[in-house]
């Protein structure tokens, strides 16, 4: 599959990063002579960031090529994104061009933030608004704009790499999200103006406190609980009366004077001014990854859009072993000197567990019948250092597999396949009503002593029945 990206800056960026790290080649087209270098610097970005978000890797990196004809950049592709800047007259002339040079089964989107799908088309041009938010690699929501069958299809696209298509039922000037941004933005800037809030403390106040429920459940389901075990209407009945309240200003906006323009400028660089642009964007991406994974243990927001294109992601295929591990190491497993802490290797050797009890049929559906395999004792050996962004791959070694016992042993290996740890885990099979130990359903058995007979000819690893303090042997 091929993406043909317009514009090189910000957004385009980070749509291209979203599309060649989900497997996907991409053409850039940007007559800025920086482009390379921009690009690759959002792309450095996220390939730190996105694989983060996920325990399966993602397909294996696309071809990144830039050139300098539009022709080139269009032909072939699945998908053509223009981010130009926000000039209706440019718009018009790229997207027109993008039209007779595309393949006719093309999907072409826009990243326009505030013109209407009827507005970049009156030229003739054939196009849809897909507009994402930065950065476009991370965060899932795209607000699709036009005709229904353009943008039914450009949705499934969009699932099949990660994001969250939202269908806007009826074209208007700046469709759902911006509308919304652009409410708080005004009220924001006449606080900054009437001297009532400082930048930093507007930030602090959206993001220690609504920011924060807004992740996981937006605004409608966040008044629902606040109107207590009555629910949404109560909510509205108690609080209803304040909209006629002069609180807010949301139909005037203040001066864009030099004064209100150097005030803000000035309080958001000593807020902020210390870090560089690329600092702050790895510190946002890395709030986002450890907000969207801790969304994703639930399900809830933007952590059930990655739950599900996870388990899009195809498993590694097995050799001679299952490979029950295949991943990218996040920042958050990494301590002060990029290495992989202790923790996480048996995080790592638990989740090569759990997907081995899958492989046998002991998956969710076993364990919501009321049987699993608990485990009883692990031994773990650190054999080398692992870093943030390395790949990991695990492959489970059945050592014993007959009536109640399970004993696995897994190889933990670093991106160029050398042992970086092992794992001995030793597991019963438990009914969860009495917590006591039994034999595991027929099918699971069968299952676990095929691999068991499968693993018999294979040498037995020589640490296994290790035990804490042993000396290794030579070599």
């Amino acid at each position: 599959m091929k993406a043909a990206i317009i514009g090189g800056g910000v957004i385009g960026g980070g749509w291209a990063a979203r599309f060649l790290l989900n497997g996907w080649d991409v053409a850039v087209y940007d007559p800025d002579p920086e482009a390379s270098r921009k690009i690759n610097e959002v792309l450095a970005n996220a390939r730190r960031s996105l694989p983060a978000l996920y325990d399966r890797c993602l397909p294996e990196e696309g071809t990144l090529t830039f050139t300098e004809d539009l022709g080139e950049a269009a032909a072939d592709a699945h998908w053509i994104q223009e981010s130009v800047p926000e000039r209706l007259d440019l718009k018009h002339n790229v997207l027109g061009s993008l039209s007779e040079l595309a393949p006719e089964t093309a999907v072409i989107g826009s990243s326009t933030s505030g013109f209407k799908p009827s507005e970049l088309s009156e030229k003739g041009a054939r196009a849809i608004v897909a507009h994402p938010f930065n950065p476009v690699y991370l965060l899932p929501l795209v607000e699709l704009v036009g005709d229904g069958v353009e943008t039914d299809r450009a949705a499934g696209i969009l699932r099949s790499i990660g994001m969250c298509p939202l269908i806007v039922r009826k074209e208007i000037d700046a469709h759902i999200a911006d509308r919304l941004l652009e409410a708080v933005w005004r009220e924001s800037l006449w606080l900054v103006r009437d001297g009532i809030a400082t930048t930093e403390e507007i930030d602090e106040a959206i993001r220690m406190g609504f920011g924060l429920r807004w992740a996981q459940m937006g605004l409608f389901e966040t008044y629902r609980i606040a109107g207590g075990e009555a629910g949404m209407k109560h909510f509205m009945a108690q609080f209803g009366p304040a909209l006629q309240w002069p609180w807010t200003k949301l139909t005037d906006v203040p001066d864009f004077t030099g004064d209100l323009v150097d005030l803000i400028a000035g309080q958001s660089d000593a807020q902020s001014g210390h870090l560089s642009i690329r600092d702050l964007e790895r510190l946002r991406d890395d709030n986002l990854v450890g907000m969207m994974r801790a969304l994703k243990k639930n399900g809830s927001g933007a952590g059930d859009i990655v739950s599900r294109h996870e388990q899009a992601l195809p498993h590694r295929e097995a050799e001679d072993l299952p490979v029950t591990g295949d991943r990218r190491i996040p920042q958050s497993w990494t301590d002060y000197n990029g290495h992989m802490n202790e923790a996480p290797y048996l995080e790592a050797g638990a989740a090569a567990t759990d997907r081995f009890m899958e492989m046998i049929g002991a998956d969710a559906d076993y364990i919501a019948s009321g049987k699993s395999y608990f485990t009883v004792e692990n031994h773990l050996r650190y054999l080398d250092e692992l870093k943030a962004g390395e790949r990991l791959t695990i492959t489970t070694q059945v050592l014993e597999g007959e009536g109640k016992k399970m004993k696995l042993f897994h190889v933990l290996a670093n991106g160029d396949g050398a042992p970086a740890a092992t794992m001995e885990t030793l597991l019963l099979h438990v009914d969860l009503t009495t917590r006591a130990s039994c034999p595991p359903a027929s099918a699971v058995a069968e299952k676990l002593a095929a691999y068991a007979l499968a693993h018999r000819h294979l040498p037995p690893p020589d640490c296994a029945g290790r035990f804490v303090g042993q000396k290794r042997s030579p070599g």
